[in-house]
């Protein structure tokens, strides 16, 4: 069974709005437990209804079960801080070496979704390796220069508004690139909505 886009894209914001409405109310050590019992409970869930776990939700929650551990280990706020830059610098890792390697690696997440050139996936992926690097390096600067109030607000608000705008902006080159449509059994290409 695969789960519909709007699902998916609730599982993957629920984490962040559990840690948001327990960092307000109860404090960053809650919100951080709280963090992580969300991100591997919805990983579960996912397993369960898909049978498979997608490479970035897999990623993210080890790398939320090491700094939220540390965190509530450590009693030390600055181990959940930095989670989102290493996350951020992984994304931007991996996508940056699918491109040198003339590899789009967003093509397996996206590919349902649209279809595109391999030249099409190299520069989808290579913008997005960029945008994750510029989100690290921002990430960095707010969490060493703001209070961690703040540095909440950035990273619930902030970082997710960013990225939503960040990918509106890349339908330009989505449709630039976009392979035709394959043609019916029948032998017509099926029309888009107007």
């Amino acid at each position: 069974m695969t789960l519909n886009p709007q699902l998916k894209l609730i599982l993957d914001l629920a984490p962040v709005a559990v840690f948001f409405i327990a960092f307000k109310w109860l404090g960053i050590y809650t919100a951080t437990a709280l963090l992580l019992a969300a991100t591997l409970a919805i990983l579960a869930f996912t397993y369960a209804m898909e049978r498979r776990i997608a490479l970035s939700p897999l990623i993210t929650a080890i790398v939320v079960s090491i700094f939220g551990g540390l965190t509530l280990w450590l009693h030390d706020e600055s181990f959940i801080k930095i989670k989102p830059t290493l996350l951020y610098l992984i994304f931007s890792s991996i996508l940056a070496t699918g491109y040198i390697f003339k590899k789009g690696l967003l093509k397996p997440l996206l590919g349902v979704a649209f279809q595109l050139t391999d030249e099409g996936w190299r520069l989808l992926s290579l913008r997005w390796a960029l945008f994750f690097l510029f989100l690290a390096l921002l990430n960095e600067y707010v969490r060493r220069y703001y209070s961690t109030d703040v540095w909440v607000d950035f990273k619930v608000f902030g970082c997710i508004g960013m990225t939503l705008l960040f990918a509106v902006l890349q339908t330009g080159l989505i449709h630039r690139y976009m392979l035709p449509e394959a043609p019916k059994q029948d032998g017509t290409v099926p029309k888009s909505p107007d």
